[in-house]
């Protein structure tokens, strides 16, 4: 696939993540658009294919970061945050351990 659909395809994605990550949240959408678009706008000149697919991969990581990891919280009173988790949202938050130890 030739460099030109990959960036497309990203800014396309990265466009629908923010509308579900966001979603209902007009000041958080908006925010979200002018970044990826000036973020998109600024590498526009960009000819460097080897630069091209770092700019890719970052773009890559953030939505699925954007995906896996933002949760949307709603104020619903004075001090409560109503949470909105999503399918796509990572649920495991265990910390990391090795291989459990067996007794003897």
């Amino acid at each position: 696939m030739g460099q030109a659909v990959k960036v497309l395809q990203l800014f396309k994605t990265l466009h629908r993540t923010r509308q579900q990550v966001f979603k209902n949240d007009t000041r958080a959408l908006e925010a979200a658009r002018i970044k990826i678009n000036e973020e998109f706008k600024s590498n526009k000149s960009e000819t460097s294919p080897k630069k091209i697919e770092e700019l890719i991969k970052i773009g890559s990581d953030v939505e699925l970061l954007l995906r896996t990891s933002v949760i949307q919280g709603i104020h619903t009173d004075h001090n409560t945050l109503k949470l909105v988790p999503r399918k796509d949202l990572l649920v495991e938050n265990v910390p990391y351990c090795d291989k459990p130890t067996q007794k003897q």
